[in-house]
């Protein structure tokens, strides 16, 4: 018996070896390991023999049953190895590089534009201050001279949010707001710009969005002067626009400076473009970031990013650059 089970063990062997497929070892497993199998009849005939070959018979058909379970389970593995294989193969995808750089991607416009403007100030000696989007009435409004009530806060039509008290906390209607935690932050002499994203409820058109981009400034040392503004100002417009470009200062009223100005831009042409507002920061807003008017004074200046861009790369309408028009931004 002993040898009739060596060879159906060599058959088995043999069979599950060439089985093809994880369905042609199904169907082998119930052959070699069923209730009609070779194995499982020989189990019935040791009833049948001298109980002085039971013994060796049953650890005979036990050792070949336990290879031959063995052997089904390392093969299903191997089948299962292959067909993953196969339809790994068939599922890939090629992600190589595009080798083709005109179609490579870039920074945005307004990026370019924003970082740019950070290079040219860094250059100038400023470092870089960032604050939060969503911010306290007292931070946008109230430290920075605009209290409740005030007219100059119609013109911010601002977007208050859901949180504390209502109406003390808002979305950043400008990036003043940085200038203040600076003050509040860091003792003087302050030479900062604060390039951030600002909300306000405006109608998109050619030349406003809800939300935009803002760089501000911000000086506070001693014997600070306008001269010093004006002479920042003239030093920001040829560094960033290059030769040929100078730059005005037009009175004007802000209520966080004092004196305030609006000012322009000059091109070689000689036609006026206007960019922002300026000022000698006010001492109610010193004093709100924790500084002394009587020892320390500066200034301040602003403008946006977003409009700055369409001057320099020539675009009509604001909306433009956000429409994601890949023609129109590829172009930049």
């Amino acid at each position: 018996m002993i040898e009739d089970l060596q060879k159906i063990e060599t058959e088995a062997q043999a069979a599950l070896s060439g089985a093809a497929t994880i369905d042609d070892l199904r169907t082998l497993e119930t052959e070699l390991l069923g209730k009609q199998a070779p194995l499982t009849q020989a189990k019935r005939q040791i009833a049948s023999l001298d109980p002085s070959q039971r013994r060796d018979a049953g650890r005979s058909l036990n050792e070949a049953r336990q290879r031959v379970e063995q052997s089904l389970g390392s093969r299903r593995s191997e089948l299962a190895r292959q067909e993953r294989a196969v339809q790994l193969e068939g599922e890939r995808l090629d992600l190589t590089e595009v080798a083709n750089l005109d179609v490579v991607g870039h920074a945005h416009v307004v990026t370019q534009t924003w970082e740019a403007l950070e290079d040219t100030f860094v250059g100038m000696g400023f470092r870089i201050a960032e604050g939060p989007e969503v911010e306290t009435d007292w931070h946008n409004f109230d430290a920075l001279n605009i209290p409740p009530g005030h007219p100059a806060r119609d013109g911010f039509d601002t977007i208050y949010v859901n949180h504390g008290d209502p109406g003390s906390t808002l979305l950043r209607t400008h990036t003043s707001p940085v200038q203040i935690r600076t003050m509040l932050d860091q003792e003087p002499p302050i030479y900062i710009v604060a390039p951030g994203r600002v909300f306000r409820r405006d109608t998109a058109d050619a030349t406003h969005l809800p939300v935009f981009h803002q760089i501000e400034g911000l000086v506070v040392d001693r014997d600070i002067s306008l001269a010093d503004l004006a002479g920042t100002i003239e030093a920001f417009t040829e560094a960033y626009f290059g030769p040929g470009f100078s730059s005005r200062l037009r009175p004007n009223y802000f209520p966080f400076t004092e004196p305030s100005a609006e000012f322009d831009i000059q091109r070689p042409d000689g036609s006026w473009l206007e960019l922002g507002g300026c000022g000698m920061v006010h001492p109610n807003v010193l004093r709100a970031g924790g500084i002394d008017p009587e020892q320390w004074s500066g200034f301040a200046f602003g403008f946006g990013i977003d409009r700055l861009a369409l001057l320099k790369f020539g675009v009509d309408d604001l909306r433009e650059f956000f429409n994601n028009d890949i023609r129109m931004l590829s172009q930049f």
